[in-house]
């Protein structure tokens, strides 16, 4: 009898599961209307990634770190001559991002709902820990998983390491998510499934320009094809095998 190919799912949150992107476009939208005395939009733009890169490891990932880059930012274009009330400003929007209600994309409950009854869940995340918990809370979808990781960074090892702890393997876990960089690409490297469904929003630092093909790659545009990717991967569990 041949086994299971795919025994654990894991889900991306931001942009998989729910809105994220779009409020941070927005923000940074209103945050460049503040700045209109130190430059065009687009060089503001450059400038305000070009900060949060640099942060990255010394932030990390989320709602704070964005807060942080963008009065870096200002001060930085003003050369120091900035009215409080930007800074003031920002905060303020810092505040409502962290207070945003949460918007599930189309059919991920039920999606998910599905999925819980046959196969462990797990939520795999990176960002602010505080901020990650809060959405997961106010998503309604904490009880459909079997576990939950939020970590500094996705990598190959992270990948690794979870589906070792709250599975039977990499190779036995299937990823689902919205990156290339930090959902697919390791988890493939970890020797694990993926699954990348696209959203209309991507952060430039997550796009990933070069076609991908592998073998444990599937590319779909709904969330809903998860089941039945599964069910065909392990349908033909023996092609997998290695």
């Amino acid at each position: 009898m041949v086994q299971a190919a795919v025994t654990t799912l894991g889900f991306d949150a931001d942009d998989t599961l729910w809105q994220n992107e779009q409020f941070f476009r927005y923000t940074e939208g209103r945050f460049l209307d503040l700045l209109t005395d130190f430059g065009d939009r687009a060089t503001l733009s450059s400038g305000l990634f070009a900060v949060e890169k640099r942060n990255i490891p010394v932030y990390g990932f989320g709602i704070k770190g964005f807060v942080l880059s963008m009065m870096e930012t200002a001060l930085e274009v003003s050369a120091g001559r900035l009215d409080p009330s930007v800074i003031a400003g920002v905060l303020t929007m810092g505040r409502e991002m962290l207070n945003h209600p949460v918007e599930l994309l189309p059919e991920v409950r039920e999606t998910l709902e599905a999925l819980a009854e046959r196969y462990p869940l797990i939520l795999i995340t990176k960002g602010d820990l505080f901020d990650q918990e809060r959405k997961l809370t106010a998503s309604g979808l904490a009880e459909l998983f079997h576990a939950v990781e939020i970590v500094s960074e996705k990598s190959a090892s992270t990948y690794a390491r979870v589906f070792a702890a709250r599975g039977d393997g990499a190779d036995k876990g299937l990823m689902v998510g919205n990156s290339l960089r930090s959902d697919i690409l390791p988890a493939l490297e970890a020797g694990a499934f993926a699954v990348h469904i696209p959203h209309d929003l991507t952060w430039t630092y997550e796009q990933v320009e070069e076609p991908i093909d592998h073998p444990r790659l599937f590319i779909e545009s709904h969330i809903r094809k998860v089941a039945e990717i599964v069910e065909s991967i392990n349908g033909n569990a023996g092609s997998f095998r290695g």
